[in-house]
């Protein structure tokens, strides 16, 4: 049996955001699918979960006795625990601004995708509402241009955000898939973004994460 227990939603961005990193780290787990629906989202919620965070989400780690929760401290917890091979820089001033770039993928960036989350889910019967939803999509998509031209600017010439793969493509590579599997705005605009993108995509624990996902909508999202 695996040291590792992972609960994770199938549809989670912030559980795939560590499986990414455990597979990268060569790490064997045991994954655990909590129950989800797109009607219902995750209630009634998995007892392992609720009994384990006050926030009653994924993802969860389980190490021995050691138990987790939030993608990030899971993330950082990893790296100390099992250091090799390295998804932060030695550097502390490195380390911070790839600590911040995932921040910034998790809260910034991601904070328009939150917009765009009906578009996977049933629609509403109230038209009014459908419209508002609509409205708000709009919104969001334009933020988004915003920010990942910003993103292909910080880019550059550069393959990854800090030099070497980090925790920092992890972070930004799951909020950006995110965005393309709910139809947000195209990254052919931003040539080093999708440039990026694509390269992320050529790594195997990257590539599974997305075909996992497309896998679930496929099943669970009209």
């Amino acid at each position: 049996m695996p040291r590792l227990t992972l609960y994770v939603g199938p549809l989670s961005l912030f559980s795939r955001k560590v499986e990414i990193a455990l597979r990268e780290k060569n790490l064997e787990f045991e994954q655990i699918l909590v129950p989800f629906t797109q009607e219902r989202g995750y209630t009634p919620r998995h007892p392992a979960v609720t009994a384990a965070n006050p926030k009653r989400q994924v993802p969860v780690l389980i190490d021995g006795g050691q138990t987790l929760f939030d993608s990030t401290v899971i993330l950082e917890y990893l790296e100390e625990q099992y250091p090799e091979p390295a998804l932060y820089p030695k550097d502390p001033q490195a380390k911070a601004r790839c600590r911040l770039i995932e921040l910034e993928a998790d809260e910034i960036l991601f904070a328009p995708v939150r917009h765009l989350l009906y578009r996977t889910e049933p629609p509403p019967p109230d038209a009014e509402r459908r419209a508002e939803r609509d409205a708000e999509g709009k919104r969001a998509e334009a933020d988004l241009q915003v920010q990942f031209a910003g993103l292909d600017r910080r880019l550059g010439d550069r393959f990854y955000f800090c030099g070497d793969f980090s925790a920092a493509d992890i972070g930004m590579f799951m909020t950006v898939l995110f965005t393309q599997r709910l139809k947000g705005p195209p990254l052919s605009d931003h040539t080093h973004l999708a440039r990026w993108y694509a390269r992320m995509l050529d790594r195997r624990s990257c590539a599974q994460a997305a075909e996992e996902i497309a896998a679930t909508d496929r099943r669970l999202s009209p």
